[in-house]
């Protein structure tokens, strides 16, 4: 089966403080670059946001599998290790029965991984990985821009 591979990332100056975030999305020989940010965020929220947004431009019906590859650990074990799941099941709480941080975006992403049946994988933050990295220079930018 073909795939669609889906790179993101977030950064933040300062946690909260202005953030960034990119997308790249490849499939067969194209690639599309996705990126924006917020004057005040967390970096976990633009790590969301960018897995977020990029799901978003997928057509509908998806024919091919999604492989999701970031560095954000908050972000894949989130559905890697079951957290959202579980965080689904007991109403949004946490283990410590607190709410869920970030909710609405759990929720949205929870949404869109079940739409396209979606894996994700992680990867090593600035490292050799030049889509990761590509990623992390759009966020940069946006950071930039605000």
């Amino acid at each position: 089966m073909e795939k669609i591979f889906i790179y993101t990332d977030g950064a933040c100056s300062g946690n909260p403080g202005p953030g960034g975030w990119g997308a790249l999305l490849m499939f067969r020989d194209q690639k599309k670059e996705f990126s924006g940010g917020q004057k005040n965020t967390t970096n976990n929220i633009m790590e969301l946001t960018a897995v977020i947004e990029a799901l978003k431009k997928l057509k509908d019906p998806c024919p091919y599998a999604v492989e999701i590859y970031s560095d954000s650990a908050y972000v894949v074990n989130g559905f890697e290790k079951g957290w959202v799941e579980n965080w689904r099941k007991k109403g949004w709480v946490n283990a410590s029965k607190e709410p869920v941080k970030n909710q609405a975006l759990w929720q949205e992403l929870y949404d869109l991984v079940q739409k396209y049946q979606a894996k994700f994988i992680k990867v090593k933050g600035h490292s050799d990985n030049v889509y990761n990295n590509r990623c992390d220079e759009m966020a940069r930018s946006e950071i930039k821009k605000l």
